[in-house]
Parts: C-alpha cells; structure tokens; sequence
C-alpha cells in the first residue's frame, strides 16, 4: 500500500471511529478527503469486515438519498484490569470503546508469583466465556513502577508478587498473548481522559490518593513515562519532617499514622475532613492540604495541564479543599488548571487498561500514535452512570 493511501485509510478509519455511525459524506466533510477517495476507502474497510451499511437515510431534496454506516464494534475486543492489592477491576470494551462487561473481584494477595498470574489470566478468560477468542487487546495497571523499556516492576511493596520477573512471562503464557501493562495512576488518567473528568483534555494530571500515591501525566495527549517509568512519582519528594516522603502525609495509611502519633482518634482517613472544631484535628488537616498543594504545584509547574484530577478512596472528601487548593495555586504560580474529583468511581484504573488495549488494536489496524488521543470516542451520556458505581 502506497503512503498516501496508508494515509487516507488512518484518517477515513479513525474519523469512522470517532463518530460511527455516520455517512460517506459527512466522512468526506470531516477529513477533508475527496468523495471518491472516501469511498474507496469505506469499500476497502467493508471487505475487512472493519465496516457496514446500516440502512438508506430518508431523502433531503432531489439527489440520492445518504447510507448509514459504522464501524463493526465487535470486531475486536479489549480487556482492561486494574490489579489492585486488596480488589481487582476488569473491564472489557468492544472497537469504540463501549463497555460490555464490568467485574470486581478481591485479589488473593496470598498467592504466590505464578499462582497470581494464573488466577488473574482464569479470571479473565473464565469471565468472557465465548468472547474470549475476539480478545484482540489486553492491557493491566499495576500497583507499582513499570520500567517501559525493560517492562520491570518495581515500589510495589503492597503486591510485592509483581515485581518478580516471572509474573508478566507468567502471565502472558497463560494468557497466550502478549499484554500491555503500565502503573495504574497513568491508566486511571487515561481513563478519565477519555471517559471521565479529563475528558477531551490533552495535557492532565491525575493523583490518586489511597494506600498510596499514585499520580498519571499527560501532555499533549500522549502518557509521560520517562527512562525508568518515574513520571509523576511525586509521593518520593522529601517535604516532611526531617525529610520524609511526601507520601506517608496524604494517604490513607500515612494519615492514620500521623493521627496516632499526635494522640487523635480517627476511625478512618474520612473522619479528617468532616467539619470539627478539634484545633489537633484541623492542624492535620492543614499539614495534608499542604502537602497536597505541593505535589499539584510540582504536577502544575512540570507539565503545565489543563486540569487536575483527584482520584483514589480519599477523593470523595476532598470537595471542601479544591477551593483551598484553586487559590493557593492562583496565589503562587498567577494561574490554576482546573480542579476536579474522578468521575469514575473505583473504574477509571481498568477503563484506562482498556483504552489501552484497544489503542494496541488500533495500531494494528494502521491508526498512527498522533490520532489515539481522540478513540475511543464512547457516547458518555450511556456510560458516566455506570462506571460512578463503587
């Protein structure tokens, strides 16, 4: 195939992808390309069973009346996992992104490497049953750094099984297909990017805040990784007491401690946000939003994004601090992102897996890296409502 019309099937394919169902001319209109070539394209998509007719659209005036048509959306399949070390999400979607199973499941954190890796791969393959064989992609986000040019895993102290380097392998051979895997703070924000608070946003910073402190950065639609998979370790910046991580002062756990050590009875890391007159209390509270402050600031001032999103078990406390949060980044840097708590409930991990998965297929199909950051393009009337289940 020449480059050009390498070039024009990518651009016919990914705009059919972004807007299915829609017509030849309104395809036309929206690439750019000729009729005739749009047209040649469809027919050559159609033959690879990529596309369909769906039925004549009434008449508008004199001419020929326009086809409907889509793109075949159980052509493919994708399954995204979010491997926590307590619970363990998986969603699977089809060709655009709609999703046609959600499943939670406690993790057996017991298991050894090569137990784990089998029982995730039976979950998976148990749970599509006959669908398994149009599984094309096959992404997990782990609880730890992953290294993307030697795929290794490590800081994963609560699922320390993972950082063997025999689980992937494991895995994968039980699978029988290769997977995708990344940490599952820069899954959770590709998932909002295309589903949730971040969506259509191309540069966002997604923290997520619970055993620890996970955090996703985007920039110009594309997930920054770096050379060791460090990208947005901002839990590692020493701004405690006699330096200590910045982590142990705004996750569940660190908050606890840090309870425990100043003599405060807290019966969950949610009991510090709850409107007190408890001057110990709001003392800690204000040490958290600090802390907290700092790593947006480091997040704002890196990769200057549009907005910020705040995930994990402790978000959903956090409403009463964006406001806190806004004016000190006004205050020091003359300008805020927007500020905005996860859309997606306990999902957006394993949606961001199966964007992934399915971003593997599209690449396969040809679509070049450049056009991923706009599919899937789900209708998100159909969707928010289910993944904001917890």
């Amino acid at each position: 195939m020449s480059d050009s019309r390498a070039r024009n099937r990518s651009t016919v394919l990914t705009e059919l992808l972004v807007s299915s169902p829609t017509t030849r001319v309104a395809l036309a209109e929206a690439t750019g390309l000729s009729g005739a070539t749009v047209t040649r394209v469809i027919d050559s998509l159609v033959e690879e069973g990529l596309a369909r007719d769906l039925s004549l659209l009434p008449a508008n005036g004199r001419g020929r009346r326009a086809v409907l048509m889509e793109a075949i959306a159980d052509r493919a399949l994708s399954v995204g996992i979010d491997l926590g070390s307590s619970n363990t999400r998986m969603v699977v979607m089809d060709l655009l992104g709609e999703v046609v199973i959600v499943d939670r499941i406690l993790t057996p954190a017991d298991l050894g490497t090569e137990q784990l890796a089998g029982w995730l791969a039976s979950f998976a393959r148990n749970r599509l049953g006959d669908k398994w064989p149009a599984v094309a992609g096959f992404a997990v986000g782990l609880p730890g750094a992953v290294n993307p040019a030697t795929r290794s895993i490590s800081n994963a102290p609560h699922l320390a099984q993972i950082e063997d380097p025999a689980f992937l392998p494991s895995m994968e051979k039980a699978l029988g297909m290769a997977i995708e895997i990344d940490n599952d703070a820069n899954y959770a924000l590709l998932g909002e990017q295309h589903f949730g608070a971040a969506r259509k946003a191309s540069n966002a910073v997604m923290f997520t805040l619970g055993a620890g402190l996970g955090a996703g950065v985007m920039v110009d639609g594309r997930l920054m990784r770096g050379t060791n998979g460090l990208v947005g370790e901002f839990g590692s910046l020493p701004v405690g007491p006699l330096g200590s991580r910045l982590e142990h002062m705004v996750t569940g756990p660190g908050i606890m401690l840090r309870a425990s050590e100043l003599g405060i009875s807290l019966e969950s890391p949610a009991d510090l946000f709850i409107s007190t007159s408890d001057e110990s209390i709001i003392m800690l509270r204000r040490q958290f939003e600090q802390a907290l402050l700092v790593a947006i600031t480091a997040a704002v001032v890196s990769a200057d994004p549009e907005i910020v999103v705040l995930g994990g078990g402790i978000a959903a406390s956090l409403h009463g601090t964006l406001g806190f949060l806004k004016r000190s980044l006004a205050q020091n840097l003359r300008t805020s992102p927007e500020l905005a708590i996860a859309q997606l409930g306990d999902l957006p991990g394993a949606l961001g897996a199966g964007v992934q998965g399915l971003h593997h297929v599209y690449a396969q199909y040809g679509i070049p890296p450049h056009e991923l950051a706009r599919i899937p393009n789900p209708r998100q009337s159909e969707t928010l409502s289910l993944y904001s289940v917890v």
